[in-house]
């Protein structure tokens, strides 16, 4: 076993950065992207408080249809947007805007569940007090949603995470690179296996703390 870690245990290390800089990237901007657009739906939607059918459909629309791809088959579909937009396909920087291709939509989705989950009575105490949309997407429903957010960021953080494992079959970089080429191509197969159990604790560690900051926001 020590000879294993000292064999491998600089390239493990190297490929756990790797994909948690992947993670922490894609995860970031798909936030920035995926939240608004969650809020959008629940906004445009049939008795939102801006309902507007065709952006609602729209949206909709595009969101199914980006969540219905999987992830190998986004890679390659938008190659060539990606290699126009960064300059590359290959390495972290060439995976990144495939994954929040795949993540974002469903990071909103995820918001649109979570925030359907607030209690439309107090949303509309709120509008009869005539505070503003913004103030009570911002303060009442966000706010109130909170656990359920989490929750949400933290199942799609878990899928992101495999996505980033896919993504070392085209060279992205990470544990799915280490797994595939030295795992699989060159027949170490205590390497595979160590790069599955750095995922599982990865997920559980996660996983375990989102269900724990989530409870806590829950009795706040």
């Amino acid at each position: 076993m020590s000879n294993f870690f000292s064999e491998w245990g600089a390239t493990l290390w190297t490929g756990f950065l790797e994909t948690l800089e992947m993670t922490a990237i894609t995860l970031v901007i798909a936030i920035v992207i995926g939240l608004p657009l969650g809020i959008l739906l629940i906004l445009t939607r049939s008795g939102g408080q801006a309902e507007n059918k065709v952006v609602y459909t729209l949206l909709n629309w595009v969101i199914n249809i980006l969540r219905s791809l999987p992830f190998i088959i986004l890679l390659f579909l938008i190659l060539p947007f990606t290699k126009l937009v960064v300059g590359t396909t290959i390495g972290v920087k060439g995976v990144i805007l495939p994954l929040v291709f795949f993540t974002a939509p469903y990071i909103a989705r995820l918001m649109e569940s979570a925030l359907l989950e607030v209690d439309r009575g107090v949303i509309e105490a709120y509008q009869a007090m005539g505070i503003s949309t913004t103030k009570i997407i911002w303060n009442v429903i966000i706010r109130e949603a909170r656990s359920g957010i989490v929750l949400g960021l933290t199942i799609a953080t878990i899928g992101l995470i495999g996505a980033t494992a896919m993504a070392g079959l085209v060279g992205a970089g990470g544990l799915g690179t280490i797994a595939y080429q030295y795992g699989f191509q060159r027949f170490e197969p205590t390497v595979m296996y160590a790069t599955i159990v750095i995922l599982i604790i990865m997920v559980q560690l996660l996983q375990s703390f989102g269900n724990v900051l989530a409870r806590r926001l829950k009795k706040d």
